[in-house]
């Protein structure tokens, strides 16, 4: 199982980059600790595979474009392909630990076209209303399926036939969801074009943050107008452009000052963040800190 503290994008796309995740068996398994992210916070991403998870400790907060939800510990859920979705710990104590299948669903379909695929994983992974499928066990039902996926997560790969254990109790688990979510494929997906477009421009940020980057700018690269530009933003991620801007900045400030020895100012103009002086009364004012104060204590915890 990976320890992942961190997101990688692929070029072009920006797509999450998932570590080992092969052609051949296009799964990975991770446990997730939500301290070893900055600000104890994953930010917006999406990925075609499937994600599969349960909380183990702790508090986890999904935001979705669709809104927010609430996981504590025992709870969990499937975050559908292609959903934007950023997480945060909402635990008092910030020991939130989350588990992960995250697999393509050609695992559980096998063949393109297969009767399998069209039957029972088609309708799942395009429905365009089903973002999350959130599990409680409260709800009888719902608690039976979170025993079964915590369960999965005990397989061994070293025990003969893992993959097919593997394949099989993530089929089981599939059955049940799509039974209990059989009602919302058919539900219209109002956000689905501006998921797209949002998208479009998260790769642009992605792309050109250390330049400057005025809204009509990012707007031209989605091909709409600044006002849908702060519409789509403000319904998908609940925030204005330039607070995305920012945000996205500062995670990359971040990564430069916990993995290198490059100094402030060459981090605060590769960031795109202007000047040392402003650079630093942002940083301070988002993370709580100085970027010195950040840098000593994110490379001490490495020592």
């Amino acid at each position: 199982m990976k320890d992942i503290t961190t997101i990688e994008f692929h070029p072009g796309t920006k797509e999450e980059r998932l570590p080992d995740f092969l052609p051949e068996f296009p799964y990975i398994a991770s446990h997730v600790n939500m301290g070893s992210y900055i600000g104890r916070t994953c930010p917006w991403h999406w990925h075609r595979a499937v994600e599969l998870f349960y909380i183990e400790s702790g508090v986890l907060e999904y935001h979705i474009p669709g809104g927010k939800l609430i996981f504590p510990a025992g709870s969990g859920g499937l975050v559908n392909s292609n959903v934007l979705h950023m997480t945060r710990d909402a635990g008092e104590k910030g020991n939130t630990v989350q588990l992960l299948h995250i697999f393509d669903s050609s695992f559980i379909a096998g063949e393109p076209g297969s009767r399998i695929e069209k039957k029972y994983v088609l309708p799942v992974v395009s429905a365009s209303g089903l973002e999350v499928i959130p599990l409680y066990p409260e709800d009888e039902k719902q608690a039976e399926i979170l025993r079964l996926i915590r369960k999965s997560f005990c397989l061994s790969g070293q025990e003969p036939g893992y993959e097919i254990f593997l394949r099989e109790a993530l089929s089981r688990i599939w059955l049940h969801l799509f039974v209990m979510s059989y009602s919302r494929f058919q539900e219209k997906g109002r956000r689905e074009k501006a998921n797209e477009k949002i998208k479009q421009m998260m790769v642009y940020i992605h792309e050109h943050y250390g330049e400057k980057i005025p809204v009509a700018r990012l707007a031209a690269a989605a091909f709409i107008s600044e006002r849908e530009c702060y519409r789509a933003f403000g319904d998908c991620l609940h925030m204005t452009p330039v607070e995305y801007m920012m945000g996205y900045r500062l995670q990359i400030a971040c990564r430069m000052l916990a993995e290198s020895r490059e100094s402030v100012t060459s981090i605060s103009h590769a960031c795109g963040l202007g000047t040392s002086s402003y650079f630093g009364k942002i940083f301070r004012e988002h993370m709580g800190c100085t970027p010195l104060e950040y840098r000593s204590k994110w490379q001490d915890n490495d020592k």
